[in-house]
């Protein structure tokens, strides 16, 4: 329980400094490109620069993550009582003869699975993020955009912006070649999920469930560069309070390693 006590606070104290951020969502939040000019993109704005491949470090439930949990195991998950007897009929055969190998890989869960990212721009307002473990795709969009209508997904829709820390007055300004921590964070807010499960064993996730998360890079100073993502996990039906845990990634120079691989009911 202990990580989760740290990750409470962590976002706390995101919370508690969200005065001194300024939140760049949407075209009109962004700032103007100087007078009478267009706001920059949602990529020109960045103020991290998230391209590129990724490696998974687990540093934290690994036998949540590395082997498959054993059935009943829920440990750390804020259950209901309701979320306990749908996770005590979990059945991985059931799932793959069903088509549903992939309710594990949602969005709320996606980033707990060892896997590799890649991040890339799809065009000026739209980030996307792949993965190698299940070969999903997220698409995190900033600006206007409007979502589209349809049935729910495993990914969602997600809603994407930069909060952008401003320097206080009399303080200089930003040094372009600083380390990343401290510039921004990419926050974001996912809805219209399709119901799974956040763990492997079926530990279940609503279709009533929202996501919200906020990607920080950090620079170590053995010169790595890192990727924490706090991820908040609200679910009325199926969680008795959010489920908060945090990711860690580590930036690769090249896709070494990256394997896409089909979702497994049972791995």
């Amino acid at each position: 329980m202990r990580y989760q006590m740290v990750n409470r606070f962590l976002v706390l104290a995101v919370t508690a400094a969200m005065p001194l951020v300024a939140q760049a969502q949407g075209r009109g939040g962004r700032g103007g490109g100087g007078r009478g000019g267009p706001p920059p993109t949602a990529k020109a704005a960045a103020p991290i620069d998230l391209t590129g491949y990724w490696v998974s470090i687990v540093d934290e439930d690994w036998r949540y993550r590395m082997v498959a949990p054993e059935p009943g195991d829920y440990f750390g998950v804020p259950m209901t009582v309701e979320a306990r007897k749908v996770a005590d009929t979990w059945d991985p055969a059931k799932d793959e003869a069903s088509g549903e190998q992939c309710k594990s890989y949602g969005a709320p869960a996606l980033l707990r699975v060892p896997e590799h990212l890649h991040f890339t721009w799809q065009d000026d307002e739209t980030l996307r993020l792949d993965t190698d473990s299940g070969k999903q795709t997220r698409l995190f969009h900033f600006g206007d955009w409007k979502a589209p209508a349809g049935p729910p997904t495993l990914q969602g829709d997600s809603e994407a912006s930069w909060e952008i820390v401003r320097p206080g007055r009399g303080a200089p300004p930003p040094n372009p070649d600083a380390p990343p921590q401290g510039k921004g964070s990419l926050k974001i807010v996912t809805t219209h999920l399709k119901a799974g499960y956040l763990r492997k064993n079926g530990v279940p996730y609503s279709e009533n469930a929202d996501l919200t998360e906020y990607y920080d890079m950090i620079k170590e100073r053995n010169g790595d560069t890192m990727l924490v993502a706090l991820i908040v996990v609200n679910d009325p039906k199926y969680l008795r309070e959010p489920f908060i845990i945090t990711s860690h990634f580590k930036k690769q120079a090249n896709d070494s390693g990256w394997k896409p691989t089909e979702c497994s009911a049972k791995w």
